[in-house]
C-alpha cells in the first residue's frame, strides 16, 4: 500500500514536471489514459461484480475439504479446479495447504492446485478486452492441462508413484 502512494506520488510529480517544462506530453498521456479509463470501466465493474460473487458463493474451506477427500484422477482435477476457483492472496492458502500437507494431501496435489491458481477468474473479462477471446480460452485451457502434468511429473518422479 505504501509502495503504491510512493509511485502515484512520483507519476503527479512526473506529471507536474513536463507541464512546467511545456511538454505537450502531459496531454497526449492524460488523453490517452482517460480514453482507456473509459474502454475498460465496464471490464472493471465486471472484475468488482465476480469478486464480489465468487466472495459470496467460493466457500474457501469447502474447497479445502474436497481437495483432500479425493484419490487419483479425481484428486488432481479437484486440485485443479479448487486453483481455479481459489481466490485472494497466496499467502491466505499457505497455511491452509500446509495443514493439508501435514494431514498427507501429496505435494503433486498442491503443486497442481498452485499452479491453477494462476488463472484469475474475475480478470477473465479484462484478458479478453486486451487479447481476445480466442487467446484467453487458449491461455486457460494451457493453464489447466500443464497444471495437471506438472503435479503428475511430480507424481512420477518425486513421489514414486
Amino acid at each position: 500500500m505504501k509502495s503504491g502512494i510512493i509511485m502515484l506520488i512520483l507519476v503527479i510529480l512526473i506529471y507536474i514536471g513536463l507541464y512546467l517544462s511545456g511538454s505537450d506530453t502531459v496531454f497526449l498521456a492524460l488523453n490517452y489514459s482517460f480514453k482507456s479509463l473509459k474502454k475498460l470501466s465496464f471490464v472493471f465493474i465486471m472484475v468488482f461484480v465476480m469478486m464480489f460473487l465468487i466472495d459470496m458463493f467460493v466457500n474457501d474451506k469447502k474447497i479445502a475439504k474436497y481437495f483432500d477427500s479425493a484419490k487419483g484422477i479425481k484428486a488432481y482435477l479437484i486440485a485443479m479446479i479448487a486453483g481455479v476457483l481459489s481466490h485472494g492472496s497466496s499467502y491466505v492458502w499457505y497455511p491452509i495447504l500446509q495443514s493439508l500437507r501435514e494431514k498427507g494431501v501429496k505435494d503433486s496435489l498442491i503443486i497442481t492446485f498452485l499452479y491453477a491458481r494462476s488463472i484469475k477468474i474475475p480478470w477473465i473479462p479484462m484478458m479478453i478486452a486486451y487479447f481476445g477471446t480466442g487467446f484467453t480460452v487458449g491461455l486457460i485451457i494451457y493453464i489447466m492441462v500443464a497444471s495437471l502434468i506438472q503435479g503428475l511429473i511430480v507424481r512420477k518422479f518425486f513421489e514414486g508413484e
